[in-house]
């Protein structure tokens, strides 16, 4: 079987920032998000042929990296017609029938990296799909099965695919993330590390720890200001070992809890019809009431 893995949160946001006229629902509220990621799932388990789906939300915002580091990511600032939309996003996706990991300490991310190491060890499973293009998420991927799908370009990234496009292996993305940074997590790297000179590093050295202290112990080709960078790395050594436990996903190990013992468990079997119907009615979806392509009688 194929396993698909949606990042519910990333879909949320897409749809609602999109540049179209924004769907109101009754009551005249905002619910462009998520119509939007309807409109994705549907196409997922119509045009994708998806048969075995789980989808991952952030619940609230913040999650337990937001006590880490005080500038990670946070609801502040996000337009209330948005955060309003959270709720009714998970109320859709149970209502489509899909399995759904709403996440309330950890987030969207670690609820699929735990989904990945589970499924991962199920014989049955012959591929992953993280259906996302977030580069965080890059770190999941492991040869030609589990692999990284952005599915609005239509790439699909496996083990060589990230080495391509972020110049290091899979393992190595949370340690090139907390010497470059990522704006849309809130930490911003190291001083003077960029996405070039950290894969260069990293593609050597695999690791932070695995970088000698001293530049003249590095063996790295074609690389300037190697001085200047190791010299940043040693002075910033705990801010990187933070950045990285930031960008490092974590699993059931941790307690990210999926309650599902196998893949099997993401089975779609259809939407249940009267349930959906009453989830469209209740909130004025009338363009959706009707949009599935297969149903199932139980609600």
């Amino acid at each position: 079987m194929r396993v698909h893995l949606v990042d519910a949160t990333y879909e949320l946001f897409r749809a609602h920032y999109a540049p179209r006229p924004p769907v109101l629902g009754r009551g005249g509220v905002n619910l462009s998000g998520v119509s939007g990621l309807v409109d994705q799932l549907l196409y997922l388990l119509r045009e994708s042929g998806a048969t075995h789906v789980g989808c991952a939300t952030d619940r609230v915002i913040e999650s337990f990296r937001n006590d880490l580091y005080p500038g990670y990511k946070s609801s502040a600032g996000m337009p209330p017609e948005l955060l309003g939309q959270f709720p009714i996003a998970e109320a859709a996706i149970e209502a489509l029938g899909l399995v759904l990991w709403p996440m309330v300490e950890f987030e969207a991310d670690d609820a699929i990296a735990a989904a990945c190491r589970r499924f991962a060890a199920d014989p049955s499973v012959e591929r992953i799909f993280v259906c996302t293009p977030d580069k965080d998420m890059a770190q999941l991927v492991e040869g030609e099965r589990i692999v990284l799908l952005d599915r609005r370009r239509q790439i699909t990234y496996d083990d060589a695919g990230v080495r391509a496009k972020w110049g290091v292996a899979p393992a190595s993305i949370p340690d090139w993330l907390a010497l470059v940074g990522d704006a849309s997590d809130g930490f911003p790297g190291l001083p003077g590390w960029g996405a070039k000179s950290a894969a260069a590093v990293l593609l050597r050295y695999d690791h932070l720890e695995g970088i000698p202290e001293k530049a003249s112990r590095w063996d790295v080709r074609s690389l300037r200001g190697s001085v200047t960078l190791a010299a940043t790395l040693r002075d910033h050594w705990d801010e990187a070992l933070l950045y990285r436990s930031l960008a490092r996903l974590r699993t059931s190990e941790d307690g990210v809890d999926i309650p599902q013992d196998s893949a099997e468990a993401l089975r779609w079997r259809g939407v249940p019809v009267d349930r959906w119907r009453a989830f469209c009615d209740e909130w004025g979806l009338d363009r959706l009431r009707d949009r599935p392509h297969r149903w199932r009688a139980e609600s």
